[in-house]
């Protein structure tokens, strides 16, 4: 029966629905497009590249795809051709079932945007849906006294479809007895009724079979049919009547299951079984018998299983009560279902940035991301929201979708994940939320240069180490991670005494341990500056630098060294003269020493090692000074042999010895009487030597006796002319004053060129000497010297300018005393006034003395002649020309003192360099002592 009526076709209607499509798209802000349903998979739809105003091949490269929340994917994107087509078949009537609109609502991503347009898409009903009854047969009752006009409810047919393609009326069978009438109810629903044209007879016609056909107004038209069989039965007057045509309730979709919500009630004022009503649902749907439970006797209404407010908002249903002779009368019930906050608001997470780089600016995109609520009213409102304390904000989107921005710079070092917690929360009551957890990762880039702990180190390090040694090891932390982590060492590019610093010093650059290249001595160096540059390998690299002070520590190392008495380099061995009056206590000589060391290595302590009469010298431990420990005998030895040890304070100590000879006697002729007790030399060539050593020292002699007459007579001379020693000083410009050693008087002078002889048993190799003067204590040039002719004097001329005194002592020369700079000692060297000048005139004299006995033992030993060095005449090197102020060594700055903690310095050398006046007093002394 539809067949004939099928009209337009599927291109047709689509080709309609394109052009609707395309107006309505145009004139909204919206994409809108409208598709009829039913159509194949891969059906175009609308052009959506054109609509987001790209070319079809960008749909790919910029990410656009179709984002839709919990429902099947109905529509998809061609990427070639850049339209938008049906993902299947689409049936309107389970999208939207009998509403007027079907609209399906989607949004279009573009990824690389980040950016949503929303998609509407009405779904066009076609008539693709019969009217359907529920019954293929139904049977309706009628008395058979029933009047004329009777209406008989039939039951009414549904269709699926919408609008024009929905149901739209009724058609009866042919017959005599019956007519048929419609009725539209207010949501247009219409429902047929059989009319009683003419009085029945049951005795006639018992049943009465007609076909009721239900026709839409589609094209072509569809129907469906039904067979009505009409039971005529015994007259039954009064039919049921119900209190209320229409019963509305409204309940919460919360309600407990088995909750009475509403009972019907009607009443049939016949008696008997044609007054016992029965209820039923009419005509209900399957959900609504499963959904609901009518008590058939008492007419109550109560609930099988639980309402869902998200599923169906209210139900429709129509009631019918019966009594035994089978009138019945029915009545609409409307149950609305009232929502309850009982869905938890969800967040769908679009798309995410799972990390971001701690450069980034403010405002960039980190995610997107939608809100639902299932529910309605307030209770279906959503307020979004994030923690306050971090740096991102919320920024709504389209419909309900948020993006997640960036608000502040980030730091990888102060946070370098972060988990976002996005609440969501509606406004039921009590209200409902939801938490949604985003991590993000803050990637590194190189900001931060690498960092010392400290901004200064300093270490220590034995002298002598070891090569390869480690030093000391510095760390540096770089905050970045990775490779702009990673921290190499080296050191900055310096010098050392001229020398690259590489190359004593060298730093490991992965573990940043430093590594002495070379062994450090105290005494050439005693600190290091180095400068250890970290650097990361970042791109660009950051480095810093951190300074280093390598202190190296002194080791006891250096032995002693012993300045005086010198050892001769000519193999002489000196000797110091001790007068036999001496009493206890007498200085002899002093022996000064230096170590190189310093603080406790070069605190230094003299001891008496060995000695012929270990009874008869003392050493200071602390001065050096050799002293007489008791009166000196007749029978002690003219030789005495002392040897001195000098020691240091170090772990291990270091010492040094010295081997002191000295002589025993009262005066130097004594000295020179007794020289022959000493040990000659065993040399078979000294024997020639004896005639040249004879001539030498007679002709010393001579020139010294004439010098000496002619030096009385000049004086004598200019005594007469002058009443004050200034004019009788002055007087003397032939002969140089610098002349005269720096001790009291002639007798001095005398004892400078005073004869030494040597005898032995064979005279044959017998030794006379006549010493040079000691050039040293005095201030006579050496060109002078070098010019000078020895002198020979006898000693009856030298006894009788003593005993006559014609020379007066001339007044001391400042000028050849030994600066503080330059005079060598130690801590018991300064015996005198502190003004640089020697000690005292005795120890002026005795000094003297020995160098004229330590000459004296050079020529006995044969090992040295008169032609030693210019203007010598035989003597030791030490006590020669050459040996000047210059030759001093200065070892003050290294010289411990004991019992303090300083050293001496080059400043008092400094303040010596002029001559003070104090330096008078002690000649004068030594004048009288002289007299005396």
């Amino acid at each position: 029966m539809a067949d004939p009526l099928r009209g337009w076709g599927c291109r047709e209607l689509f080709l309609l629905s394109m052009l609707l499509g395309t107006l309505w798209g145009a004139g909204a802000g919206q994409i809108r497009y409208s598709v009829p349903e039913e159509l194949d998979k891969g059906s175009f739809v609308g052009n959506i590249a054109k609509e987001l105003g790209l070319d079809s091949w960008e749909l790919v490269e910029r990410g656009v795809r179709i984002v839709s929340r919990g429902r099947t994917q109905l529509f998809a994107l061609n990427p070639r051709s850049g339209s938008l087509v049906t993902a299947g078949r689409i049936d309107r009537e389970e999208l939207c079932a009998q509403s007027a609109r079907c609209l399906v609502s989607f949004n279009v991503l573009v990824e690389n945007k980040m950016k949503m347009y929303g998609v509407e898409v009405e779904i066009i009903d076609i008539n693709d849906n019969f009217p359907r009854f529920r019954d293929e047969e139904v049977k309706v009752k009628v008395n058979e006294n029933a009047a004329v006009g009777t209406q008989l409810v039939l039951p009414f047919a549904r269709d699926a479809d919408v609008g024009v393609n929905s149901l739209q009326s009724y058609q009866l069978s042919s017959n005599m007895h019956f007519s048929l009438a419609e009725k539209s109810d207010t949501d247009g629903q219409k429902y047929p009724e059989l009319v009683l044209e003419q009085p029945l007879d049951r005795e006639k016609v018992a049943v009465h079979d007609l076909l009721l056909t239900a026709l839409d107004g589609g094209d072509p038209i569809l129907s469906g049919t039904t067979h009505i069989r009409v039971m005529v039965l015994d007259a039954n007057d009064n039919a049921p009547l119900f209190t209320q045509s229409e019963y509305r309730v409204s309940v919460p979709e919360n309600i407990a299951l088995g909750t009475q919500l509403l009972t019907l009630t009607a009443t049939d004022p016949d008696e008997g079984i044609n007054g016992k009503l029965t209820y039923s649902f009419r005509n209900e749907e399957d959900k609504i018998s499963e959904t609901f439970q009518l008590d058939s006797n008492l007419g109550e209404i109560s609930t099988l299983q639980s309402l869902d407010y998200e599923e169906s908002r209210f139900y429709h249903m129509e009631v019918v009560a019966q009594d035994g002779g089978a009138l019945l009368a029915s009545a609409k019930v409307l149950i609305t279902v009232q929502d309850v906050n009982d869905n938890v608001p969800e967040v769908i997470l679009t798309s995410l940035a799972s990390s971001v780089s701690e450069d980034c600016l403010p405002g960039t995109i980190i995610a997107l991301f939608s809100v639902h609520d299932g529910d309605s009213g307030e209770n279906g409102e959503i307020a979004c929201s994030i923690p306050r304390n971090l740096p991102f904000k919320l920024e709504k989107s389209v419909d309900n979708y948020y993006h997640l921005l960036t608000t502040r710079a980030l730091d990888r070092e102060e946070i370098s994940d972060y988990n976002i917690t996005v609440t969501v929360t509606d406004c039921g009551n009590p209200p409902l939320s939801t938490e949604n957890h985003i991590s993000l990762k803050v990637t590194d880039i190189n900001d931060n240069p690498p960092v010392f702990p400290h901004t200064l180190y300093y270490t220590y390090i034995p002298e002598n180490n070891p090569r390869g040694i480690s030093i000391f090891s510095v760390n540096a932390h770089d905050p970045d991670s990775g490779n702009n982590a990673q921290v190499t060492y080296s050191l900055v590019e310096n010098k050392f005494q001229g020398t690259p610093l590489s190359s004593c010093v060298s730093i490991n650059s992965d573990t940043g341990v430093l590594y002495a290249l070379c062994s450090f001595d105290y005494e050439q160096v005693r600190e290091l500056q180095l400068w250890v540059m970290a650097s990361d390998s970042g791109d660009p690299p950051l480095s810093s630098n951190v300074s280093l002070s390598l202190f190296i520590l002194d080791q006891n190392d250096n032995a002693p060294e012993i300045l005086y008495p010198a050892l001769p380099t000519d193999g002489s061995t000196g000797v110091e003269l001790a007068p036999r009056s001496a009493e206890p206590g007498y200085l002899v000589t002093k022996v000064v020493a230096v170590d190189r060391d310093s603080g406790q290595n070069a605190w230094l302590s003299y001891r008496l090692r060995k000695a012929s009469d270990p009874g008869l010298f003392a050493v200071g431990l602390h001065t050096g000074e050799v002293r007489t420990a008791r009166a000196l005998l007749d029978r002690d030895s003219l030789k005495q042999s002392l040897v001195v040890a000098v020691q240091d304070h170090g772990q291990p100590p270091l010492s040094a010895t010295v081997t002191l000879t000295v002589a025993v006697a009262d005066s130097i002729p004594d000295v020179l009487a007794d020289l022959g007790s000493l040990k000659p030399s065993a040399d078979p060539d000294d024997s020639s030597l004896t005639l040249y050593l004879v001539v030498a020292v007679a002709a010393v002699s001579c020139v010294f006796l004439a010098f000496v007459i002619a030096l009385l007579a000049l004086r004598l001379r200019r005594w007469h002319r002058s009443r004050v020693l200034q004019a009788s000083l002055s007087g003397l410009a032939s002969a140089p004053a610098s002349h005269f050693v720096g001790v009291d008087g002639v007798r001095a002078f005398l004892q400078t060129y005073s004869q030494e002889v040597s005898l032995t048993a064979d005279s044959r190799r017998s030794h006379v000497i006549f010493p040079q003067p000691n050039y040293a204590d005095t201030l006579i040039s050496q060109e002078s010297c070098e010019k000078s002719e020895p002198l020979l004097i006898s000693e009856k001329i030298t006894a009788k300018e003593t005993e006559l005194g014609v020379v007066r002592q001339a007044p001391p020369n400042t000028d050849w005393r030994f600066s503080q700079a330059q005079r060598p000692g130690t801590s018991g060297s300064q015996n005198g006034d502190e003004t640089g000048t020697w000690p005292n005139n005795q120890f002026d004299t005795e000094m003297l003395q020995a160098m004229i006995l330590a000459s004296a033992s050079e020529a006995a030993d044969g090992s040295s002649t008169l032609g030693g060095g210019a203007g010598t005449m035989g003597l030791s090197a030490r006590y020669g020309p050459q040996f000047t102020l210059q030759h001093v060594p200065d070892y003050r700055q290294n010289v411990y003192i004991p019992g303090s903690n300083a050293t001496l310095t080059n400043a008092a050398g400094k303040r010596d360099g002029k001559a003070p006046a104090g330096g008078n007093g002690n000649k004068k002394k030594s004048g009288k002592k002289e007299k005396k």
